[in-house]
């Protein structure tokens, strides 16, 4: 299975920026990790066995919990293509239902950055892209976003 963009280009037409969604999808799994550690770690000096089991009764849940949120992390970033050609800008999210956004660099009026203070740190934030008669798209924690927004109305 290819990336979408590559079975919809048109001739003559090229890929000049890619994107992704940012890795901050991963920070609910990072911290479900650290919390199983920690409590695996506390369950390791207890002497007491109840409340030691307690603590790895825990942690085995967090762990869990923490495998989960990062395959969804991981199957949204897998599953979502943000492209800026030489004639369109196309955003894909979805595997089975699959959602597309594709609009035309002729008709692109303006491109908004949200960015918070931490989407600045790291270098994540949402881009609004406002076409002639065609409405508003907003494409959410995207990596770079400031990037895609160049490569969208630079010409």
């Amino acid at each position: 299975m290819g990336r979408y963009i590559d079975h919809i280009l048109q001739p003559g037409e090229n890929v000049l920026y890619s994107t992704n969604a940012h890795w901050i999808f991963y920070l609910s799994a990072i911290g479900l990790w650290i919390v199983a550690a920690a409590l695996f770690g506390l369950s390791q000096t207890i002497v007491s066995r109840t409340p030691a089991l307690i603590c790895l009764s825990v942690a085995a849940i967090a762990a869990v919990a923490a495998i989960y949120k990062m395959l969804k992390a991981w199957f949204h970033r897998w599953t979502t293509e943000t492209d800026v050609t030489n004639f369109r800008v196309v955003h894909k999210t979805g595997f089975i239902k699959r959602r597309t956004f594709e609009m035309s660099l002729d008709k692109v009026e303006s491109v908004d950055v949200n960015q918070s203070i931490l989407g600045r740190l790291l270098n994540y934030g949402d881009v609004t892209v406002r076409g002639v008669g065609e409405g508003a798209e907003t494409i959410s924690t995207i990596a770079s976003p400031l990037d895609f927004r160049n490569h969208i109305t630079a010409r």
